[in-house]
């Protein structure tokens, strides 16, 4: 059996999720055994038929009187009283902040190997897979032993499949003990942002901005094409660091991936460490004055002009053509 760790936020579920659901289904299919998820909190349950129509033939889902939020070392404890019980194959989950640092809980609690951020995984044994590293610029070819294997899948690298015979979906509702040092760390409250913000992750367009913007202010120009565009709007690290937007909204290898249909640049060089967050996107248009930018050659379109000029210009075409 593979067992997969479902990534939710209060019944949220992570697109993420779906695509390492995709990857464990082909492994769990190349190996002849059932694919099965576990999912802690109450709040989850109404996430069964969806998790079924992506292969889960039975979920595990783990409540308790003291996980009322995220709290990963009781979510790993949880993950390895099913392992001890349950015995899979196979341990996975989606590589997202959650769904690492869980699964390296777990490793560490079990003392076995990790695989992290996979995007392929070939049935065997050893398990051989291929994993992204550095910052997304190399790909890794390694061998997996161990027992459990386990290993979690990058994300926006599987594009997400439903199964094409969804299984009737058993439950086994487990109840793990768990110690106050296992709950030292939790999520005790939240402050929710303002508004009814398109998230990073979800957008089909995505306008981001760099030091080139030169201010927190000269993001409502880039505010207003987003608006427009019914899309959200990142960053780059440099604009971070100047205090000009929050860290949720930054773009790259210590933020936010992204994959939408169409990410704008706008006065962002481009180093690495930014594009690993935003190669996923299907186009990128680049506007910068520098047309030697990282940023540029990576772009399927380019304006090399001053963005302080060209975003105006485009946000004022957008509103002739909806008639505002």
């Amino acid at each position: 059996m593979i067992l997969l760790l479902v990534d939710h936020d209060r019944g949220k579920l992570n697109k993420a999720t779906l695509e390492a659901l995709t990857l464990a289904r082909g492994l769990a299919q190349a190996q002849g055994m059932p694919l099965e998820a576990v999912l802690v909190g109450q709040e989850g349950e109404a996430l069964g038929p969806e998790l079924a129509r992506y292969g889960v033939s039975r979920l595990h889902l783990v409540t308790h009187p003291a996980l009322g939020d995220y709290a990963p070392e009781a979510w790993a404890q949880s993950l390895v009283h099913l392992i001890q019980t349950e015995s899979p194959w196979a341990v996975t989950g989606p590589g997202t902040d959650r769904g690492n640092e869980v699964l390296a809980h777990v490793a560490a609690r079990l003392d076995q190997p990790l695989a992290a951020n996979c995007v392929e995984v070939q049935p065997g044994e050893p398990v051989q897979l291929t994993r992204v590293r550095w910052g997304g610029s190399l790909l890794e070819e390694a061998t997996l032993a161990g027992q459990p294997k386990l290993f979690t899948v990058a994300p926006q690298t599987i594009p997400p499949e439903e199964a094409g015979e969804i299984p009737e979906l058993a439950w086994n509702r487990v109840t793990p003990p768990l110690t106050d040092r296992e709950l030292r760390v939790q999520v005790v409250e939240r402050q929710e942002t303002a508004g009814d913000k398109v998230s990073l992750v979800d957008a089909r367009v995505v306008v981001g901005g760099g030091r080139g913007v030169g201010s927190a202010e000269g993001f409502q120009i880039l505010e207003e094409l987003a608006e427009l565009l019914g899309g959200a709007v990142g960053c780059s690290r440099a604009v971070t660091n100047e205090g000009w937007r929050p860290h949720t909204d930054q773009i790259g290898q210590t933020g936010t991936r992204i994959a939408p249909e169409i990410y704008i640049a706008c006065g962002i060089s481009g180093a690495i460490q930014h594009y690993v967050g935003c190669k996923g996107s299907r186009h990128i248009l680049a506007i910068n004055t520098d047309p030697e930018a990282a940023i540029v050659s990576k772009a399927n379109w380019a304006i090399i002009g001053d963005l302080h000029q060209v975003v105006p210009a485009i946000n004022a075409a957008l509103r002739k053509a909806l008639g505002e």
